[in-house]
């Protein structure tokens, strides 16, 4: 699995549905599952996360998983790439993209936000050695437009390192997944 490109407005406004984003999160982190075994970590019914699944399969971010079933009625879904990216600046010039990224980047935000939401309510649930271990700043920089591409380009190379390091390790061995967000862009001061 590599990285998904997504440059079609049809496909950005596919995946800006909440539910949908939650489904390929799914996915990716828990790896090939059913629309019923999905249905019962979202809370909805089978057949509405079919549909999501199947508009998700519509804009090539997962797909059909075979031979993982028992039963020919079970159908089984896995992302396509482990991650996805987009660009809001490629979209500048075009209004239907911008207005498609912008929807996406939207929806990706709430998902940010709820899914920080949930950990600081389960923290006393993970340990004292897991809470203490991560880490949450922010901190307002003054920077040129060519630092801040570096700085990107160094952040983006440190997850890099730890997504090696990650890949070594198997349930068990006293590892669990870690969210990693990283965000840089110039401060809209509102």
């Amino acid at each position: 699995m590599d990285n998904g490109r997504i440059d079609d407005p049809a496909h950005m406004r596919a995946l800006a549905h909440p539910t949908r984003l939650r489904i390929l999160g799914l996915l990716r982190a828990s790896g090939p599952q059913t629309a019923a075994m999905l249905g019962e970590l979202i809370d909805e019914a089978p057949g509405t996360i079919s549909y999501h699944c199947s508009r998700l399969a519509g804009a090539d971010l997962i797909e059909p998983a075979p031979g993982l079933g028992t039963d020919r009625r079970e159908r089984w879904w896995r992302a396509v790439h482990e991650s996805s990216s987009w660009s809001l600046e490629d979209a500048l010039d075009d209004p239907e993209r911008s207005l498609a990224v912008s929807a996406l980047d939207r929806a990706v935000a709430r998902t940010y936000a709820a899914n920080y939401e949930a950990y600081v309510d389960r923290a006393a649930t993970y340990g004292r050695e897991w809470v203490a271990a991560g880490t949450s700043s922010d901190r307002v920089v003054r920077l040129t437009v060519a630092e801040l591409a570096e700085l990107g380009a160094e952040m983006h190379a440190v997850m890099e390192r730890w997504q090696a390091v990650g890949a070594q390790h198997v349930e068990g061995d006293g590892s669990e997944q870690v969210v990693v967000l990283q965000q840089a862009y110039r401060w809209p001061r509102v």
